[in-house]
């Protein structure tokens, strides 16, 4: 949807997903799990979720020029709309040379994975609970985190992207054998806007 210089992509029952003028945690995101892995010279980063690109411009201004990124985006249309009518907003992301887009599953990224990411960024389906895609909730239970670990190299950084608090998860990514922050953060980045939650686990 759009209002004048303002969009809003709708799930099916009208749920919003994201708007354009709230991206400040999504931009944390990047910019807490870059940190991390800051003394690396060439990281291979993994986004899950393409959205309105927030993420990615963010990791793009935080890593270095050697630096790999891949974003799976499994919605055909998102990447149309960041092409499209997004493409302001996207700000030329997508042209970067060191970005790659992979049209599936993020999921299937990760299980099929022999890179060992420096890090993966997951910004799906809302966080730990799925709300349009049920098969999304197997990026965050227990084998999900296993796979994500394994694909992860040694100090590597999981971050995840949440609407909002999920119960006993810090514990099950500390299970999973990640060093876990859970962040309490503002949709706007600022002091106002909705919280949001983000979690950076280190491989340990």
């Amino acid at each position: 949807m759009q209002r004048g210089a303002e969009f809003s992509i709708m799930a099916e029952r009208g749920n919003e997903l994201m708007n354009s003028r709230l991206y400040g945690s999504e931009e944390l995101l990047a910019t807490m799990a870059a940190a991390k892995i800051r003394d690396r010279r060439s990281p291979k980063v993994l986004i899950g979720g393409l959205g309105m690109g927030f993420t990615l411009r963010a990791a793009l201004a935080e890593l270095p020029k050697g630096a790999q990124i891949t974003v799976a985006e499994i919605v055909p249309k998102v990447i149309e709309w960041a092409r499209g009518p997004l493409a302001d907003v996207v700000g030329g992301s997508l042209d970067d040379k060191r970005v790659k887009i992979h049209r599936g599953d993020v999921g299937e990224v990760i299980a099929q994975s022999d890179v060992g990411w420096d890090a993966i960024l997951l910004d799906v389906d809302n966080g730990p609970h799925g709300l349009t895609r049920t098969g999304n909730d197997s990026l965050y239970d227990v084998a999900g985190l296993a796979r994500a670990k394994k694909a992860l190299s040694r100090g590597g950084v999981l971050g995840i992207w949440s609407a909002g608090p999920e119960l006993g998860f810090t514990p099950r990514l500390r299970r999973a054998g990640f060093r876990t922050e859970e962040n309490q953060v503002r949709s706007s980045g600022a002091s106002k806007g909705a919280r949001h939650v983000i979690w950076i686990g280190v491989r340990a």
